[in-house]
């Protein structure tokens, strides 16, 4: 699920994949995008975006007379941006604009499961706080003042998720950060913060002699929880190194690899009050829900990188070739690609039980085709007064 460095790296996707190029006409929306029609059109036009937590603004100037038209995007559990040859467009791109080259690209915003979503002007949602990653400052002072709010009431697992102090922090981010600290994910979240709101105070008090260089090595060395809420999304930022190609496998490998927590075998996970997983290790803290039983993740055996995967095909061609099939094309397919899988053919037990009837009587010199037909017939008579199918 897209969380802030995902938003982050896809604003600065569009900003160095499109910032030379020229688009032209309007916006065109898929039937099922969950979002509004776009009022804009435009012989040329730029786009530029830019990221704040969860969101994404995407603003369309023109290059001659009109008025700009910006949109806000919220990429649910799938979204995201491709620039793309606009006659072979992704699957699932709900909303495209067409560049004023020939042959044209389109840069598509593209969410296969369509929780996303976009609507009209710049602004951000109300309620949201500062931007963890570009707001740090206001973001921290954000939280520190607020730590009577009730949000603050619940397990420090829980408060992450609340975007309107954590504007950008979501599922592994929070298991991320928690477990560098050895912090219980279900601790109480006022607890944590009070704590770190009085280890400042006395840091900055025995700190107060020491040249800026240390203070900044100590602070480096000893991150606070607030401070992690920056740098771990940073982190993730950093290990994108294909930016200009988000689908690259690169990208997924060095995330995967960057991961110390969420999802790693050996982690324990519970299911939070909300009903979201959290991963962790050692003991859940005191407002662990009551009832449920932690689950440690098991190591699964390894892929082999150079096994080949089945192509991706039609129920009708998969009939077609399933007498052809290898054991190479019959690899494990991905999760969302379950349901494109055919449907397997029943066993034809007739058949099978004539032929081995067949084998087992005694040779003739009579052929077997009369009795077939005496078969059929009777079938057929059997059948006349059946009401037909509906």
């Amino acid at each position: 699920m897209p969380e802030g460095p995902e938003l982050a790296l896809a604003g600065r996707y569009i900003n160095e994949a499109c910032g030379g190029l020229v688009f032209s006409g309007g916006a065109e929306r898929s039937a099922v995008g969950r979002g509004p029609e776009v009022p804009f059109r435009s012989e040329a036009y730029r786009l530029g975006a830019a990221a704040r937590g969860k969101e994404l603004r995407l603003r369309l100037e023109p290059l001659g007379p009109g008025s700009p038209q910006a949109l806000v995007f919220r990429f649910g559990m799938s979204g995201g941006f491709r620039l793309r040859p606009a006659a072979s467009p992704p699957r699932h791109a709900h909303l495209r604009f067409l560049t004023r080259e020939s042959p044209p690209r389109a840069l598509c915003f593209v969410d296969a499961r369509r929780f996303g979503s976009w609507r009209l002007g710049d602004a951000w949602q109300p309620g949201r706080g500062p931007c963890v990653l570009s707001e740090y400052q206001a973001f921290r002072e954000n939280v520190l003042k607020n730590l009577d709010d009730k949000a603050f009431d619940k397990p420090i697992c829980e408060a992450l998720l609340n975007q309107k102090y954590f504007n950008g922090i979501g599922n592994y981010l929070r298991a991320e950060i928690l477990y560098r600290l050895k912090i219980p994910p279900f601790e109480k979240a006022r607890t944590v913060l009070e704590a770190l709101k009085q280890q400042e105070q006395e840091r900055r008090k025995k700190n107060s002699s020491l040249p800026l260089s240390k203070k900044l090595k100590l602070k480096r060395d000893n991150p606070d929880l607030l401070e992690l809420c920056h740098t771990v999304p940073m982190e993730v930022v950093a290990a994108e190194k294909n930016l200009l190609d988000p689908d690259h496998a690169d990208n997924h490998t060095a995330f995967k690899n960057w991961l110390q927590c969420y999802g790693v075998p050996g982690m324990s996970s519970l299911r939070d009050h909300n009903g979201r997983t959290i991963w962790f290790q050692g003991e859940p803290g005191p407002m662990a829900p009551k009832g449920q039983k932690s689950r440690k993740k098991r190591a699964g055996p390894k892929a082999d990188p150079d096994a080949p995967t089945a192509e991706i095909t039609t129920r009708a061609s998969k009939r077609r070739s399933r007498r052809a099939e290898t054991p190479a094309t019959s690899a494990v397919k991905k999760e969302e690609e379950k349901e494109e899988e055919a449907v397997p053919d029943p066993p034809r037990r007739g058949r099978a039980r004539a032929r081995r009837a067949a084998a087992a009587a005694p040779a003739s010199p009579k052929p077997e085709a009369p009795v077939k037909a005496t078969r059929r017939r009777a079938s057929a008579r059997k059948g006349a007064g059946a009401a037909p199918a509906v």
